[in-house]
């Protein structure tokens, strides 16, 4: 659903043809999150760059609320992004910063968000694809 939305929405690849789809966005060089549509979103996918990245485990992914990836500061922003990316159905320009379990920050750059569009037309969450971030001071 990941990579088949993204194509849906962007018209763009996610991964290389052939192969097993899923294989190929666990191994990405780029951080791949995504999650549902509850009232208040679980994440329900993260490969394997982003659970390096935020310091957790898939275990402790699927049960964290997407915008505990934000700092409380930065969680009114990452509102608006997705009132954005829910309007547009992708954005590729997000640019913020984000915390890792451990609290390390890191600025994102460049992210692709994106709705997870089934070929019916619902709506089952939002995904990001990022490979541009550095660690803050």
């Amino acid at each position: 659903m990941i990579a088949d939305s993204f194509r849906r929405v962007t018209g763009k690849k996610l991964v290389k043809p052939g192969g097993e789809v899923a294989e190929h966005l666990w191994e990405l060089p780029a951080v791949v999150l995504a999650h549902g549509t509850e009232a208040d979103p679980l994440f329900f996918y993260g490969n394997r760059a982003a659970l390096d990245l935020f310091e957790i485990t898939a275990a402790e992914l699927i049960t964290m609320p997407s915008r505990l990836s934000a700092e409380p500061v930065a969680r009114e922003e990452r509102a608006r992004l997705m009132a954005r990316v829910s309007a547009d159905n992708f954005i590729f320009d997000y640019s913020g910063v984000r915390i890792a379990k451990s609290g390390k920050r890191f600025a994102i750059e460049r992210a692709t968000v994106w709705n997870l569009l089934t070929d019916t037309g619902s709506i089952e969450g939002q995904a990001a694809y990022f490979s541009d971030w550095k660690v803050l001071g």
